[in-house]
């Protein structure tokens, strides 16, 4: 279940953040279509959040045994530990993706009307983006 929740609510933040700021990039194409390349960053950064919840299923994957038969020290203080940083990751990135693509959106429709707004833009995706960082962070502490 841990595995499950760090790369489905992961990948789920990634896509709303992609599609929220897929709006914004498409009025943007509309006034000015030179400036669409900039404005792919909040895409690429709700992007690695899916990555975030890849990593965390791999790791959690790789501390459980395969065998179910020889389970070894798999216990419930192991399992409840793997599924606490599964739900660490998956829902700061869904977070993440949320702040993202609200954000994006926004950013990205200013962004089209004057070019002064970039930097700060960009200063919060970081931050949005701090919050999936967090959470894989606190993920990869509890698995080890």
């Amino acid at each position: 279940m841990g595995v499950a929740s760090a790369v489905v609510f992961a990948n789920a933040g990634a896509a709303y953040g992609t599609a929220k700021s897929s709006i914004g990039i498409a009025n943007l194409g509309m006034v000015e279509p030179n400036k669409i390349f900039k404005a792919l960053i909040p895409i690429i950064m709700a992007g690695i959040l899916g990555i975030y919840g890849l990593i965390v299923g791999v790791l959690i994957s790789n501390k459980i045994p395969g065998d179910v038969n020889n389970a070894g020290d798999t216990g419930p203080k192991k399992g409840y530990q793997m599924f606490g940083a599964g739900i660490c990751c998956g829902f700061s990135a869904l977070a993440s993706g949320l702040a993202i693509g609200v954000a994006g959106e926004a950013g990205v429709k200013a962004y089209a009307q004057t070019e002064d707004i970039f930097v700060g833009m960009i200063l919060v995706l970081i931050f949005a983006e701090a919050i999936g960082l967090y959470g894989l962070i606190v993920a990869i502490i509890t698995i080890s």
